[in-house]
């Protein structure tokens, strides 16, 4: 469970980063662009993965959908927040747990307890109950939290596949991935600059680096997790969505002095109670 923990620690910094840099004159393209760049640099020089081994029977059929959604994800994310609210946003990336949950049944043939079904089935009504604020935003662009929740969702499944894949060790996998979604990040970048005008600024510089080594963490660990319960996906998967929003939740609790409702409180019971019978169903 290690693993996860620090998982849902990146991932929740990540989170709080984006929440403080709304405070500052930042480009958001930028930001992904540097955080891809600091990714690669941190990945070579921990692992020094091997290149030479990469070759045809690499599975490049995950690779390259990874390296265009991630960033492209991450795009469709910040629209979304900015035409439908953070609110909206934020439960579209969590209800994203549906699709993965799906494919652990369906794709990866896990077999499902009692007791993580009972996990399961507490875990998505608390996630609506955490999610359950009232939200000034105005709008009708779904298609955004839409590509959110699908986007993510997909981006899961992925994971779990190059997790399980034994043609290169995964940290070779990790900066193949890496690469690529900087090139497409660079490409929209170009665009902007070119053709936007936008100017490279030390601030996105900064921002970058900061939100690529807590991204780097975040899927180093979720990868490891998925190795250590290769057996069972929907553990890593709910655990994983459930625990971000219980941390993210206290995160905005104490940090950022975020009101909570009675609902949200229970939903944070609820979620507590999820993941203890989704870790009790490892054990029995």
């Amino acid at each position: 469970m290690l693993y996860l923990i620090f998982s849902i620690i990146c991932s929740v910094t990540v989170g709080v980063i984006f929440k403080i840099v709304k405070r500052y004159p930042v480009h958001i393209t930028q930001i992904i662009f540097w955080n891809y760049a600091c990714a690669i640099m941190l990945c070579y020089l921990v692992f020094a993965p091997d290149l030479s081994t990469v070759d045809s029977s690499a599975p490049w059929h995950i690779y390259l959908p990874l390296a265009i959604m991630l960033p492209s994800v991450f795009l469709f994310l910040a629209a979304s927040i900015k035409y439908m609210g953070i609110v909206k946003t934020d439960a579209a990336q969590r209800l994203s747990l549906i699709i993965p949950i799906l494919a652990s049944y369906f794709i990866f043939a896990e077999n499902f307890n009692i007791l993580k079904i009972i996990g399961l089935l507490i875990g998505f009504p608390a996630i609506l109950l955490i999610l359950s604020k009232k939200d000034s935003m105005q709008g009708n662009r779904w298609v955004f939290p839409v590509v959110v929740l699908l986007g993510f969702g997909i981006i899961d499944v992925l994971f779990k596949q190059i997790a399980i894949a034994a043609v290169l060790p995964f940290t070779t996998s990790l900066l193949i991935i890496f690469c690529g979604a900087l090139i497409i990040s660079l490409l929209v970048l170009v665009k902007e600059l070119v053709l936007n005008s936008k100017k490279l600024k030390a601030v996105n510089f900064l921002f970058g680096l900061l939100v690529g080594a807590f991204n780097f963490g975040n899927i180093l660990f979720y990868l490891q997790a998925h190795k250590a319960y290769a057996s069972n996906p929907s553990t890593v998967f709910a655990s994983m969505n459930i625990g971000v929003i219980v941390v993210g939740s206290l995160a905005g609790i104490l940090l950022f002095k975020e009101k909570m409702s009675i609902l949200n409180y229970a939903g944070l019971i609820l979620a507590v109670a999820a993941i203890l019978f989704i870790t009790l169903s490892q054990v029995y």
